[in-house]
């Protein structure tokens, strides 16, 4: 019989990365395959296949997006009391494949309803799998944030190959084999998962008695029946078809945001009632983290919306030269920009913390805002170079997501880090929920945000749209700026709170 590896033998590691480092790598690239491609598919379907207005798809994108996100803190409070990581992971991978094959069958008839399924997946897939890198790493370990930095690279080779195929397969060839094959890769991301689990040790089983957590070095919770995660399962499936009905109406998803923040930080404050007065300033330390990074999605994720529609009525189809569906650049620039770069600014905080100089957290996130707003000045640039049919430059397109990308890994691995240094271990998965919560309001935000730059332009000529749309753009980049200085104005005091976490 094979001998289980512990807890600290996977700690212990020698070198940059952990091997199950990149075990977690492979299983979440396929899955960012499959969401990423989905995503990039949103906009542009719902307004040339199922004829919505520009206002209307980036409403349904923001509220599609903040379902999605939404359900991540669900799915982290379920792995972290009822079913582990895995066994999470692995049931919100199945409920993907289905809404892959559903949406493959007729997308214009099953449109909610696969999407709903993928929601519910997701939910349950992602928080998880990112939790578990953070297992991987002793408290206090530097070389966290560079192995954050890397997995943050490697699914963004996925959101790259899934971001341009998906959507380009699906305006050239075929809506029902774009979709399918988003389920196609996410099958490969459950099978990489299942092969190469057991190298994980205890990371990720559920909830054992008592007497057997104490020998695993993890977190010791309070054991449920088996038959409770019967009882997930069948309630997961049980509220799709309420998810295809507050997704499929906006004004829906307006009462469940108002309703879903406010509940979620009332079980927080209950749950940090229950911890020392150290943890409890770590965790709103925290809670400063996540509100900051809702502002940073909202102007993100016009990249889904607002961006989708710029890029498909506004740019040209080539890319220094090269022959290209704008469509797909806009997918898959950011990913592109991940995969190069996030490597090298992992190594670059290694390389600054040894010499004692690194930036800290709250810094880095200030230098996020910064990168983010130079990013929308470019895109408001790209009226300077539009030719009399309101199209623009794709070269210049591309450059505001090279610059938009320096500040997202700024932010979001040192966020992904972040949570899981100042949580405590029982509420490590709830905090990663939280933390793509905030990643929820943040797109119903950035669907309000598009919309309202779409609704303003609704009637204009193709050369006024231009206009208005990088006006808006604009205007994102001041907000962005004028909130890296709040930040950074805020810094001694959530450093305070934070105390030896850097």
């Amino acid at each position: 019989m094979e001998k289980t590896i512990s807890l600290e033998e996977i700690q212990d590691f020698k070198g940059k990365y952990p091997t199950q480092l990149w075990y977690l790598f492979f299983s979440e690239m396929w899955e960012r395959f499959c969401f990423y491609g989905m995503r990039g598919m949103l906009t542009y379907f719902m307004v040339t296949e199922l004829l919505m207005n520009e206002e209307m798809a980036n409403l349904q994108y923001g509220a599609t997006q903040a379902f999605v996100y939404a359900f991540t803190f669900i799915g982290g409070l379920f792995a972290d009391k009822l079913l582990g990581f895995r066994k999470s992971l692995f049931w919100g991978g199945l409920l993907m494949i289905v809404g892959s094959a559903i949406l493959a069958i007729d997308p214009h008839r099953f449109f909610f309803f696969g999407i709903s399924f993928t929601i519910v997946g997701t939910g349950f897939f992602k928080p998880n799998i990112s939790t578990m890198v953070g297992f991987l790493y002793k408290n206090g370990d530097v070389r966290r944030d560079a192995g954050f930095s890397l997995f943050y690279s490697g699914i963004n080779i996925g959101s790259l190959l899934g971001g341009y195929a998906c959507v380009a397969i699906g305006k050239a060839y075929s809506w029902h084999l774009a979709f399918g094959l988003a389920g196609i890769v996410m099958t490969l991301s459950l099978i990489v998962f299942i092969f190469t689990q057991r190298t994980l040790g205890p990371i990720g089983l559920p909830p054992k008695p008592q007497t057997t957590q104490k020998i695993t070095g993890l977190p010791q919770q309070h054991y449920y029946p088996k038959w409770y995660n019967y009882l997930v399962y069948i309630g997961s499936l049980a509220i799709i078809p309420l998810i295809m009905i507050m997704v499929s109406k906006p004004e829906y998803t307006d009462l469940f945001m108002y309703t879903v923040g406010p509940l979620t930080l009332l079980y927080l404050f209950y749950e940090m009632a229950k911890h020392s007065a150290t943890e409890r300033n770590k965790l709103m330390a925290a809670l400063v983290f996540i509100i900051f990074s809702i502002v940073f999605w909202a102007f993100f994720e016009q990249s889904g919306g607002s961006l989708s529609i710029f890029a498909a009525k506004h740019l040209h189809g080539t890319l220094l030269g090269i022959p290209v569906d704008p469509n797909g650049v806009n997918n898959a620039a950011n990913a592109l920009c991940v995969v190069i770069f996030a490597p090298i600014v992992g190594l670059a905080w290694i390389a600054l913390s040894k010499k004692k100089i690194e930036p800290n957290t709250v810094v880095k996130f200030g230098l996020a805002f910064v990168f983010l707003a130079a990013s929308f000045f470019i895109f408001y640039f790209t009226r300077f170079f539009a030719d009399p049919e309101g199209k623009t430059s794709l070269n210049i397109f591309a450059l505001a997501y090279l610059v938009m990308t320096f500040g997202e890994l700024c932010l979001s691995p040192i966020g992904l880090s972040i949570m899981t240094k100042l949580s405590p271990a029982k509420l490590q998965g709830v905090m990663m929920g939280m933390w793509f919560l905030a990643s929820a309001y943040g797109q119903y935000v950035a669907g309000l945000l598009g919309a309202n730059i779409s609704k303003a332009s609704e009637n204009d000529s193709v050369q006024q749209k231009l206009l208005t749309y990088t006006d808006g753009y604009q205007q994102l980049g001041w907000y962005a700026l004028i909130t890296a200085v709040i930040l950074l104005a805020l810094s001694p005091i959530v450093r305070k709170l934070m105390q030896d976490v850097k």
